[in-house]
């Protein structure tokens, strides 16, 4: 799967959703039926779920005591009825830090697309199956789209921050979650590529840094503030707002950006963030 644009097409031909696409197309693959490829989704939704109500219990903490409980503050904060971003954005930022420390605590999360993104599409997916009339099955059918864009960017360029930087990682994971909200809303396949190419397009040059090279600072505050450009992107997209760059376009401009990028800002912890006085201070204080 090369091309989203090519998907959409074929997909409005046919007045199909997305979705209905990339699971045909992956019955067609692997010559697995569709209920068990329905079936195994529907885990991996349960345990994004498990994911979620696990972190929220604010008692997860990483090993190195970096990151940890800050899900359930802003939870917390939410509770207080003061908060500026309002139940459904802040509940959303919530969950994506969740799952993420929760991953930081080496619990079972689902790597969609990657650990490092992990906190995503659940909060998002989730926050907004709540909002609608949607099923849990409607979310379920919905990982395939997050699914065939994530393979779509794969192969055009990478999820892998090591590879392409953290706009590569989160920044692929934002985009997904963007294209499910959207169908789990009713939008057109059309509308879900304008907000993975918004989404996406706010991440672009993001460097990924890891703080002593562990998957925890920034990573996980990086997963509320994607979940939020998802939740933003998909609003816009809805509304009818385009992108006027088209999403293949966007996921090319973003491999280029990545072989252009110098390799202390790929993961390897010797660049931005990670090099800077606060984070050599942890990176000592761990090695003791």
């Amino acid at each position: 799967m090369r091309s989203y644009g090519e998907l959409v097409e074929k997909t409005e031909k046919l007045n199909k959703k997305i979705s209905d696409m990339v699971l045909q197309e992956e019955c067609l693959r692997t010559g697995i039926p569709a209920e068990q490829l329905l079936k195994k989704m529907k885990n991996h939704y349960a345990v994004m779920r498990e994911s979620v109500e696990s972190g929220m219990t604010g008692e997860w903490k990483s090993l190195s005591g970096l990151v940890g409980g800050e899900a359930a503050l802003l939870e917390k904060y939410r509770e207080s009825g003061k908060s500026i971003l309002g139940n459904l954005v802040n509940k959303a930022a919530a969950r994506a830090m969740a799952v993420a420390e929760v991953n930081a605590g080496m619990g079972r999360i689902v790597a969609a697309p990657t650990a490092g993104s992990c906190g995503v599409l659940p909060a998002v997916l989730l926050t907004v199956q709540e909002m609608s009339d949607a099923t849990e099955e409607d979310a379920v059918q919905t990982l395939f789209t997050s699914a065939g864009l994530g393979m779509v960017i794969a192969e055009r360029a990478s999820v892998s921050g090591a590879e392409g930087g953290c706009q590569a990682e989160i920044g692929s994971a934002a985009a997904m979650a963007a294209a499910a909200a959207v169908e789990l809303c009713g939008g057109s396949p059309d509308q879900t590529a304008q907000a993975a190419a918004l989404a996406l397009k706010s991440f672009l040059g993001l460097v990924c840094d890891p703080v002593a090279g562990l998957v925890e600072v920034p990573c996980v505050k990086r997963n509320a503030m994607a979940a939020v450009i998802a939740l933003t992107a998909a609003e816009m997209a809805l509304a009818g707002i385009k992108s006027a760059i088209p999403l293949d376009e966007v996921i090319d401009a973003m491999a280029s950006i990545g072989r252009e990028m110098s390799c202390s800002l790929k993961e390897t912890s010797r660049g931005g963030l990670a090099v800077t006085p606060a984070a050599q201070k942890y990176k000592d204080h761990l090695a003791r």
